[in-house]
């Protein structure tokens, strides 16, 4: 059963968001001035003064009622989806997949471009936003893809095209090993795929610059993996009941992954609103101790899997990783649409929308 969806925040959370905001216990100010210890005080507080006492979640809240939401149950599990139809009745089904410290509000600025070609699925992944949170182990993206082939059928829809980023990118190549029979192909920011030791003797400036990068990433930017993977638990009881705290958390990564760091005040907590008010910091941390190890292995050390359906592949400059083509190409085995791009980052559609949803139609016009 499928079940319209609204949201209705209550009034309550959100004074009780505006108080606690204003009864924060700041920590003093970092030793240097950059971010190499993390999001500096300063702008958290600057952010946090306007969260309470300037920013309006209601006009979130109506922009995203402004497209029509569901609800079914997958799985035992209730997931929450915008099933947003194009004018076009041909048109490809899409189901787009978000990824952390993400949420639907990432796609916000291209639902409207991409629904003029296509009819758009766009789930909330399990434990984040207004999906249901698991109670039990098991949760991983090998079953997330599972309940996205299943929400797809539901749907009625016989062949459909898939496009993920950050956990998006595993969970879409996963539908796309468990699913080929209905897929018409897979566009993904970036793809899965480990460096190839036999390329280590001739490499490319960007090759080598993409081994530095995750050479890098393991040394300063993977202590918060290694939290969520390993204590998802200890870490959620600081970020439950601190919204502040989330908001230093998050934000970290919307400056550290994206390109130039190029989010208003409203679209940062837009997005941190909505892990607040579902209460999902900790429940979308805990797919890091489901599946990162897994994920980290394919695109760090090594790959033996294949998937075969045509695939599109977008590389933008500021992502992590940044695998060549032909790393890609062991695991992807008939890449369609190869684009190494000249900016933006991990957060593709929220940074350069009308570049996203170029590189989505420009790959699905070949396939469909």
């Amino acid at each position: 059963m499928i079940t319209p969806f609204r949201i209705d925040v209550p009034d309550a959370d959100l004074a009780d968001l505006r108080s606690r905001l204003r009864r924060t216990r700041w920590p003093e100010a970092e030793p240097v001035d950059d971010w190499s210890q993390g999001t500096p005080l300063a702008l958290v507080r600057e952010l946090c003064e306007y969260w309470a006492s300037g920013y309006d979640w209601r006009r979130a809240e109506a922009r995203l009622n402004g497209f029509p939401q569901y609800r079914t149950e997958i799985d035992g599990l209730g997931i929450h989806f915008l099933h947003v139809r194009s004018p076009q009745p041909d048109a490809l089904p899409l189901i787009l997949t978000h990824g952390w410290p993400g949420s639907i509000v990432e796609f916000g600025k291209v639902i409207e471009p991409l629904s003029r070609e296509f009819h758009l699925v766009i789930p909330s992944l399990p434990g984040y936003g207004f999906s249901d949170k698991p109670s039990s182990p098991g949760w991983g993206i090998e079953r997330i893809a599972a309940a996205w082939a299943v929400l797809m059928a539901r749907l009625g829809y016989s062949r459909y095209g898939a496009q993920g980023g950050d956990w998006g990118t595993s969970i879409t190549t996963s539908l796309a090993q468990q699913d080929a029979a209905h897929l018409a192909g897979i566009h993904l920011t970036p793809p899965i795929a480990a460096p190839d030791p036999a390329t280590f003797d001739d490499l490319t400036v960007a090759e080598r610059a993409a081994l530095d990068a995750l050479k890098h990433a393991q040394r300063w930017e993977d202590g918060y993996s290694v939290q969520q993977s390993t204590r998802p638990q200890t870490l959620g009881y600081g970020l439950a009941d601190s919204p502040a705290g989330l908001c230093g958390w998050l934000l970290e990564k919307f400056h550290a992954w994206s390109d130039g760091f190029p989010f208003t005040r409203d679209e940062l907590l837009d997005n941190i609103t909505l892990y607040w008010l579902t209460g999902t910091a900790t429940s979308s941390a805990r797919l890091y101790w489901e599946s990162i190890r897994q994920v980290q292995k394919w695109f760090a050390e090594a790959t033996d899997d294949t998937v075969d359906v045509p695939a599109g592949c977008s590389i933008f400059p500021k992502e992590m990783p940044r695998p060549s083509r032909r790393w890609a190409s062991r695991r992807y085995t008939d890449i369609r649409h190869w684009n190494e791009l000249d900016r933006g980052g991990h957060f593709a559609a929220f940074e350069q929308p009308e570049l996203f949803a170029d590189e989505v139609r420009t790959f699905f016009r070949l396939v469909r």
